[in-house]
């Protein structure tokens, strides 16, 4: 199982391997394979066909992540803080306590640079371990007009360098890194002592995240452009049940070796 020192210590070594997942039966299928799992609010639209992250609650993500801590007991597991449980310092530290009391994950994931930078520091002054996330932020997709990638010029890319080297100095342990262009994924690799772990970010940071509906064919409604498909789950589900349908409408199932 990786540890917090173990993953900072990856730093210029070797990729980190980070995956989502929602529940206990595909946790402990991904659960030797990837170095974190992480417990998304990506799940508001993959799995409630939400418009957005915004409207989970803490109570839908602790129980998700207790799920997925019972699937995968021995993997490092990160829980994603939903939108408005940490607007302050006082909200952020009662609703993560919670995770920490109620489940058994290694850390949590908050969204937000220098803005948010005093919001890690109280977390991780209080023993909360940290994953931060900048760049492409999906729970500001409202307010900034939809999912926009970010770091195209210099001066955006200095913005994300300063986003990661203040929430570094804040305590996190980690930061994820989504939606810029290659370029600002690698300055800002380059320039934090913590691992850059990117989700369309290009080649250059510590490690990549994908959301496991998307990398394995299952969310259809639309495919970033970072999304490599590495099975065509919805097609082989498809396949698999109208197979099961059509044997059932014609007596075929269950043949004498699947009855008692």
């Amino acid at each position: 199982m990786q540890t917090i020192s173990s993953i900072k210590n990856s730093k210029n070594r070797e990729k980190l391997v980070m995956i989502t997942a929602y529940d206990a039966l595909f946790a402990a299928l991904f659960s030797d394979k990837a170095d974190m799992i992480l417990v998304g609010d990506s799940l508001n639209m993959s799995h409630n066909r939400a418009i957005d992250t915004l409207s989970i609650s803490m109570d839908m993500m602790i129980y998700h992540t207790k799920s997925v801590c019972k699937g995968a007991p021995n993997s490092f597991v990160v829980t994603d803080m939903p939108f408005g449980t940490y607007f302050n310092e006082k909200e952020a530290l009662e609703n993560s306590a919670r995770v920490y009391q109620e489940t058994n994950s290694n850390a949590v994931k908050l969204e937000g640079g220098r803005g948010k930078a005093h919001i890690v520091e109280a977390l991780t002054r209080n023993s909360i371990a940290v994953v931060g996330h900048i760049g492409l932020m999906p729970q500001f997709a409202r307010s900034e007009g939809g999912f926009k990638v970010k770091g195209k010029d210099e001066k955006s890319i200095q913005r994300l360098i300063d986003d990661a080297k203040a929430i570094e100095d804040a305590g996190a342990f980690c930061i994820v890194l989504e939606g810029v262009k290659e370029d600002a994924g690698k300055a800002v690799s380059e320039v934090v002592n913590v691992p850059i772990i990117g989700i369309g970010a290009g080649r250059y940071t510590d490690g990549q995240v994908l959301v496991w509906s998307d990398m394995l064919g299952f969310f259809e409604d639309f495919q970033p452009k970072f999304v490599k498909r590495y099975l065509n789950g919805a097609d082989l589900v498809r396949d698999a049940v109208a197979q099961y349908a059509k044997e059932v409408r014609e007596g075929l199932f269950p043949s004498p070796e699947f009855t008692y």
